[in-house]
């Protein structure tokens, strides 16, 4: 009876244990990962930077991979969200090209050992690349990330408007997903919500729509059955802007498609942006 009192003590007491540092830095240092053929890349990064009002820092040919391959790489910074751009003049290793974001922290060794303690699990170990380190991690659900290090300390400007990664799950993954993320990322719950199916390309019914937010940014997890039409879920990212309509006719004239019209959603007004080489992005307005 001792014993099973004692084990009873120690599994209630066992989530302190798992209490992390938070090794979060800003959202202004966080990108979306976008892999491009390499014929798009100059034709996509002018019509992304135009769109948002950004720039492009020089492009680079380099190894970003712990084993040998050979990308350009170039890093375009809005007002609304950061990109860093990928076009492979060899095939992509395994399993780079799969993850979503990269999220910049204090520390790749301790972020690594902080999002397996709770729940993620390592893609690929924590490698030196040249600028600094790199690792890939894998939550519930297989949403895959990418944790960065830098060897000189980057410093940007914040962000007028923070993006939103969107992440579609099914209803089994969903939950995990959620408390593992926001217990590594020190976040929270902003809304757990039903909304209509319609926002996600539905014909009808509900779905799902849950906002979380940390010093990483924002993400919304949409849970649904995954019968949803093209574009929605090939899109990676929400960008919040002023002016909606000043945003599409930017993207328009720049040579992206709007491949969803403006619309309501709640308190919002929505689009949908695909860009030269294919990258689709979500644009919306201020409001749940």
């Amino acid at each position: 009876m001792r014993k099973l009192t004692l084990l009873l003590g120690l599994a209630l007491a066992a989530p302190a244990a798992f209490a992390t540092e938070d090794v979060s830095v800003g959202p202004q240092y966080d990108t979306t990962h976008v892999y491009v053929a390499p014929a798009d890349v100059d034709a996509f990064v002018q019509s992304f930077a135009t769109t948002f009002g950004g720039k492009s820092t020089r492009q680079g040919i380099a190894t970003v991979t712990p084993t040998p391959s050979s990308t350009s790489t170039q890093l375009v910074q809005t007002p609304v969200g950061s990109i860093s751009v990928f076009g492979f003049r060899t095939p992509v290793p395994y399993p780079f090209g799969q993850e979503r974001t990269g999220y910049l922290v204090t520390d790749v060794d301790k972020a690594v050992v902080a999002a397996n303690a709770h729940g993620a699990a390592t893609l690929v170990a924590p490698f030196d690349d040249p600028i600094g380190r790199d690792a890939v991690v894998t939550w519930p659900g297989g949403v895959n990330m990418q944790l960065y290090w830098h060897t000189t300390k980057p410093n940007y400007p914040a962000l007028e408007h923070v993006p939103e990664n969107r992440i579609y799950l099914p209803p089994q993954s969903a939950d995990a997903f959620i408390k593992a993320f926001v217990a590594f990322a020190h976040g929270k719950v902003d809304a757990d919500e039903t909304a209509p199916g319609t926002e996600v390309g539905q014909k009808d019914g509900t779905y799902r729509r849950v906002r979380l937010s940390s010093r990483f940014g924002k993400a919304a997890v949409l849970v649904t059955h995954g019968q949803i039409a093209w574009p929605y879920g090939t899109e990676m990212t929400g960008y919040e802007v002023g002016d909606l309509d000043a945003t599409l006719q930017r993207a328009r004239v720049s040579g992206a498609k709007v491949v969803v019209d403006a619309h309501a959603e709640g308190k919002r007004r929505a689009a949908m942006i695909q860009f030269p080489g294919g990258y689709v992005a979500e644009v919306h307005t201020a409001g749940q």
